[in-house]
Formats: C-alpha cells, sequence, structure tokens
C-alpha cells in the first residue's frame, strides 16, 4: 500500500533539501511501517514509506531503472503506492517484449510498463494505485491516480514546481505550502460530499480519479484517462447475473495475492457476506481457512433498537456466515469509553488531516482495523456494493429522485443533518453555501454520460448512479483508506474493480430491481453462496452506537466550542440550535442524522484549531 510524497522544483537545487524531504516522508511512517526511502536529483525530490504486502524481501522504493553508464542518471525513477491485481499478466507480456526483472514487485512492473508503453500505461493497469514517476529524460513528473480514486493523491502547486503526497501532512512538512482556508474551502468542509480535485486547504488540491498530472518546466497539465459510459445494455437478464458472478469470481481471487496475512471484513451484511463467501472458496481450494472480523459494541444486541437505516443488528447474521463459510471469526467489541477516548479521537483526526467525518463510525472503523492489524496486514472490504447495484434509498425513494440537489444531501436536510442548523444566518449566508452546492450540483449532471433514447426512469437512475459513483463513493473510500492505513492496514475493495463498476453502471434500472429488493442483481449472482436469512436481509447501515451517556459526552465538546471565545468555529455558532441540541441529550439521545452533525461540527473545529488553519475573506474573521 505505501505512501508517496516529493517536490519538484525547477529554480533550486532539490539535493540540498534532504532536510524537508525526510520531513514530508516521515509523516506518512503509519502508511509505511516497514521501510522508507529518499531519492533526489536536482528539480525532483522522492519520498516513500513501505507496507511490504507484495516480494517482503525486495521492492525498495523508490524504485529506479538499471543506471544506463557510470555516472548516469536512471531512465525513470517511481514512487508508489497500492495494488495493481493484474501485474502477473502484464509482467509476462513485458517479458516477452525483452524486459528482464530482478524483483517479484508490482512496483517494478509498474515502471517497466511505463518504459515500454509511455504514458499509456495506465490503461493496462486493473488496481487501486497513487503514482509519482520521474522521467529523467523529459525532465519531467508523471501523477497518476487510480479510476475510482481508491488511493488518495494530494498536490500542491507553487510557482516553480509541485508538491505532493499520499496526505496533506506531508505537503503541509514543506516551509512552502501554508493552511488556510477561505470560503470556498469551509463549503467543502460543510458539505457531505467530496468534489473532485477539490480540498478544503485553499491551494491544495487532490489528483481526480482516472486523471495523471504532468508536472515540467511549463507548469502542470491534466488529462483523464478513464471515465464511466454510456452504452447500451444488451445482455438478458441470466446473462446479466452470470457475468456480475464470473466478475466477481474473477476481482476476489485476483484480490487475494498477498505475501502477508489477510483477512475479510464481516458485517453479515450482502455486500460484505459475498466477498467473504467468495474469498472462502478460494482459500478451501488450497487448504486454508479464511479469517474475518466484525465490529460490536457492548450489550448492542441484546439491547438493539431498530431504525430506519438498521432494521437489524449485524451480530447474529455474522456468526450465521461464518459458521456457513467456515471461516475464523473474530468480533471486535467495543464500548462507549473507547469510543470517546480522547487519544484515539486525536489519531483519527490526524488521519482524516481533513474536516470531514462519520460520527462514531470512524471511530470504531479505526479501533476495528487496529485490532484487525494485530492479526493481518491486508483486508478484503465489501464498499462499493451500494454504489455500483443502487443499494441507498436515493435510488428509491420519490423525493431523492426529485431533488434538484445531492440526493443524499436532501434526504440528510429532512432527517436534521443540515450543516446550516448550528451556524448564524450571516455566517451561511455570508458563505452563500446554497449558491455553492446548487453550482457543484450542476457541475456534476453535466458530467454524466448521456445514451440516445433512454427514458426519463432510466436517465435519472443514470444520474443518480453517476452521482453517487463520483461524490458520494470517494468518501466512502477516503474513511476506509485514512482509517486503515493510520494503523498500517492495507484495506482492498473488490466491487470497485472498474471492469464491474463499467458493467454495471449500463444496466437499466429495472433490471437492477427485476426481484422488487434492493441489489437484486448481486442477491442473485451471489444466491449460491450464502444462507437465506443473510441473502435475504434489508440493506443496513454500518453499525453505530446506541448509548444516550455517549451522546451527553459528544454534545460537550460542542458547548465547549460555542462557548468558548479562543475557538475558531465559536463566533460563527448559534447558541439556541446548540442549546436544542443539548437539551435533547438531557432526556434522550441524537438521532443518527444529529449526531453526525454535531460531530462534523465538532471535528471542523478541532480541524481548524490543529492545523492551524488561516481564515481568510470569512465574515466574522479578522
Amino acid at each position: 500500500m505505501c505512501g508517496i510524497t516529493g517536490w519538484v522544483d525547477y529554480t533550486r537545487d532539490l539535493t540540498t533539501e534532504s532536510p524537508v524531504v525526510d520531513a514530508m516522508t516521515d509523516t506518512l511512517a503509519a502508511r509505511g511501517p516497514d521501510a522508507r526511502g529518499t531519492w533526489l536529483d536536482t528539480h525532483v525530490a522522492l519520498g516513500h514509506r513501505r507496507l511490504a504486502v507484495i516480494d517482503l524481501e525486495h521492492g525498495t522504493q523508490p524504485m529506479r531503472t538499471p543506471e544506463r553508464g557510470p555516472g548516469e542518471l536512471p531512465r525513470a525513477v517511481i514512487s508508489y503506492g497500492g495494488e495493481i491485481y493484474n501485474f502477473p499478466e502484464l509482467r509476462s507480456e513485458l517479458v516477452l517484449r525483452g524486459h528482464r526483472f530482478t524483483t517479484r514487485s508490482d512496483t517494478e512492473v509498474a515502471l517497466r510498463a511505463y518504459l515500454e508503453w509511455g504514458e499509456d500505461f495506465v490503461h493496462r493497469l486493473n488496481g487501486m494505485y497513487s503514482i509519482a514517476l520521474w522521467d529523467t529524460a523529459r525532465d519531467e513528473l508523471l501523477l497518476v491516480r487510480d479510476r475510482l480514486g481508491v488511493k488518495p493523491l494530494f498536490y500542491y502547486p507553487t510557482p516553480d514546481g509541485v508538491l505532493f503526497g499520499s496526505e496533506p501532512k506531508a505537503i503541509l512538512a514543506n516551509p512552502l505550502a501554508r493552511a488556510e482556508a477561505g470560503p470556498e474551502e469551509l463549503c467543502d468542509a460543510l458539505l457531505f460530499l467530496r468534489t473532485p480535485g477539490r480540498v478544503p486547504f485553499r491551494g491544495m488540491r487532490e489528483v481526480k480519479p482516472g486523471h495523471l498530472l504532468r508536472v515540467g518546466r511549463g507548469g502542470i497539465t491534466e488529462e483523464r484517462y478513464w471515465a464511466l459510459e454510456a452504452r447500451p445494455h444488451t445482455d438478458d437478464l441470466p446473462t446479466t447475473v452470470a457475468t456480475v458472478r464470473e466478475l466477481l469470481d474473477d476481482i476476489v481471487p485476483r484480490q487475494m495475492v498477498a505475501d502477508v496475512p489477510l483477512v475479510s471484513l464481516l458485517s453479515g451484511g450482502l455486500d460484505s457476506s459475498t466477498i467473504t463467501a467468495l474469498a472462502a472458496r478460494a482459500r478451501a481450494a488450497t487448504g486454508d481457512t479464511i479469517s474475518t472480523f466484525s465490529v460490536d459494541f457492548t450489550g448492542h444486541t441484546e439491547n438493539f433498537q431498530a431504525d430506519a437505516i438498521r432494521p437489524t443488528p449485524d451480530g447474529p447474521y455474522a456468526r450465521a456466515v461464518a459458521e456457513h463459510v467456515g471461516s475464523d471469526h473474530h468480533a471486535v467489541v467495543l464500548d462507549r469509553a473507547r469510543l470517546l477516548d480522547p487519544a484515539v479521537r486525536t489519531s483519527v483526526l490526524g488521519a482524516w488531516d481533513l474536516p470531514f467525518n462519520f460520527a462514531d463510525l470512524d471511530v470504531s472503523l479505526y479501533l476495528l482495523f487496529a485490532a484487525v492489524r494485530e492479526h493481518a496486514t491486508v483486508a478484503l472490504s465489501g464498499e462499493g456494493a451500494d454504489e455500483v447495484f443502487g443499494g441507498y434509498l436515493w435510488f428509491s425513494d420519490p423525493v431523492a429522485r426529485r431533488a434538484e440537489t445531492f440526493p443524499w444531501l436532501k434526504l440528510g436536510a429532512h432527517r436534521g443533518l443540515d450543516p446550516r442548523s448550528l451556524f448564524h444566518p450571516w455566517f451561511v449566508d455570508g458563505l452563500d453555501l446554497a449558491e455553492y452546492e446548487a453550482d457543484l450540483y450542476r457541475t456534476a449532471l453535466a458530467e454524466v454520460p448521456r445514451l440516445e433514447g433512454e427514458n426519463a426512469e432510466d436517465r435519472r437512475t443514470r444520474e443518480l448512479s453517476h452521482l453517487t459513483l463520483t461524490r458520494w463513493l470517494p468518501i466512502l473510500l477516503d474513511k476506509k483508506d485514512r482509517m486503515g492505513m493510520a494503523v498500517g492496514l492495507e484495506g482492498r475493495v473488490p466491487f470497485c474493480d472498474h471492469r464491474l463498476v463499467e458493467y454495471v453502471f449500463n444496466i437499466p434500472w429495472a433490471m437492477k430491481t427485476f426481484s422488487g429488493e434492493e441489489k437484486s442483481l448481486l442477491r442473485a449472482a451471489a444466491a449460491d453462496l450464502l444462507p437465506e436469512p443473510v441473502l435475504r436481509r434489508k440493506k443496513a447501515a454500518y453499525p453505530s452506537i446506541q448509548d444516550p451517556a455517549y451522546d451527553r459526552a459528544l454534545i460537550t465538546g460542542l458547548t465547549a466550542a460555542a462557548g468558548d471565545g479562543s475557538a475558531p468555529l465559536s463566533p460563527f455558532l448559534a447558541g439556541e440550535a446548540v442549546q436544542r441540541l443539548t437539551a435533547k441529550t438531557s432526556v434522550g439521545s441524537l438521532s443518527e442524522f444529529e449526531r453526525i452533525l454535531v460531530e462534523s461540527t465538532v471535528r471542523l473545529d478541532d480541524w481548524l484549531r490543529t492545523y492551524q488553519v488561516e481564515l481568510t475573506g470569512v465574515k466574522g474573521t479578522n
């Protein structure tokens, strides 16, 4: 998996900047606890922290092509993070083309693929990756991010080059970068979506999924090498179900290649259960058993209270799947004290680097991954299935389908998750948040590919699918990446294989829901893999603690921010709104969406303080 960072500057000698490059590299130690390396030349510096997963003894980075002669530079140097799942086939093809390999790593395959095909090598990769590749002949840096954006890659243009890194903290370790935010950055922080390329630090950007950047003496240019396309779906239902299954049968074993222990995350829902069952079959073929992990809370199953997004508890279903597939199952049981541990919450903020959060779900995921890391280095996960197969409520809810904004924002606002509600109206109006959201929505809709002859219902479903894959899924992938890599755990997401995404994206909605259940296609494709209760189980969101005492403890952070004149958000918070939520916790619990609202606001305040973000151009600031 690893962490990458670097610096290009065409006006200075970076061989004298080793201390700064070391500092940038070492911010990513959690992403790569096994090894570190740097490579510096006059106008470029590359840093790398390695999490060894394949070819543990070799694969050291930054990796160079063999020097062409005494005193000569290597043809190219790469700092790479992620996994290329089709690297064995690419390696075989490259060998036939005359390349000789000195390692078994996928890093060397990526490096030599560039030598063979140039920038077109990106079209041949199947995987999750962020790549920084310096071409010494061109004196040019290439930054590449995988198609779905599973692996992060940030950059910060400078007058004479660029800074980049797997996380913002690597960039901020360079004195050239400043932690600033203006109205647009605060809007990005407040809205519950990820706009490709945008980051809540002013001046910082993110390489968009499916894009590459060229950094040269003439500046930075961007190119999109992959995007979802609208195509007619001509397969009948049996063929479609069979194709989905064939793809999964190929994807899951392909993503299980590792020279370190690998496990599967198992909630007992359809998505993770399908991945686990396929992984268990692959392991059984070699006489091995897959280990599985789930998260639970003390007394959660016994005292479970159903709601609209969690109709059933995970525990019984996870155990049923584990018994059905014969996995070695572990339930990681958490309590209120661990979720509220200040040290853990500080670690979660440090893992994110950004003011995004999923309330207690972030913290519980971090603790789950920390427990998994004691047993394994790689974990399979079911992320992406709801986005690919249309499992969310907004695909079917009439209000969401008619919404003239991002559908999850519409549903959230109806249930108490409105970022405007805790702030003074003059602050929200000063940011022009409503128009900013509307502009982002118009831009997102304009990107949706069109299919000639498509009826209005299928067109709207295509829009919802595209919005979900490009503006919602990145938040979940961010969360998975940040919480996993904070403890040195690599997460793999089979449902995000671009071949599966491309195929299912074009399947008509009537076929995706042919049985009347959400994700009908996935249920049909997994029919022989799972016990019937799990196969028919309705979608349940990732588990959240149900404990009024947790909410009472949580609200203290918000009241502290509102009452502390030195708190960054204090001037902007509406006291009556804070008091209303405080009063509610004194007699009961917050709703799921109110909890996210409170945690999001506290996280934003903590982020501004911790990263010493300078607010500029924001009404109410000096």
